[in-house]
């Protein structure tokens, strides 16, 4: 394994990371509401769904975050290197286990983790997991490269 030690941030990561803490701890005091992002989204979604206005803000929020971030600082390349089927497969797979589910990755890893959410801990160790099984065997049983 190679380390990019020119691309290595670990005090602009561990910022990001606070302030993602951080964002989620006020959402939650002043609102009373989780800040997970399928929930959000899902409840904007859903027909009659209540708190439209600051659901509507929430994902406003997050798609002009890098717009103005691009006024101070130039984006990083953006690189996909998938085809359409298997970005399209990817995307399904991911809606569908987000409801089986009952929330996605980051509402549980971050939201319900910080609140010793019993169910947000076991999700966040199953994606773990499922993660390390799946670099192991598409890198060393079926050697593709990541």
């Amino acid at each position: 394994m190679n380390i990019d030690w020119g691309a290595f941030t670990p005090w602009t990561s561990l910022a990001g990371g606070a302030l993602i803490g951080l964002s989620a701890l006020l959402f939650l005091l002043a609102n009373g509401r989780i800040a997970g992002i399928s929930g959000v989204l899902g409840g904007l979604l859903s027909p009659g769904g209540d708190g439209r206005h600051w659901r509507v803000a929430f994902v406003l929020g997050l798609v002009l975050a890098p717009l103005f971030w691009r006024l101070a600082a130039d984006l990083p390349p953006l690189v996909v290197d998938a085809d359409w089927p298997l970005l399209i497969g990817a995307g399904l797979l991911v809606g569908i286990s987000t409801r089986y589910g009952a929330g996605c990755t980051s509402g549980h890893g971050v939201c319900g983790v910080s609140r010793l959410s019993p169910r947000s801990l076991v999700a966040t160790l199953a994606f773990m997991a499922s993660g390390f099984a799946t670099v192991y065997v598409v890198r060393h049983l079926l050697g593709a490269p990541l």
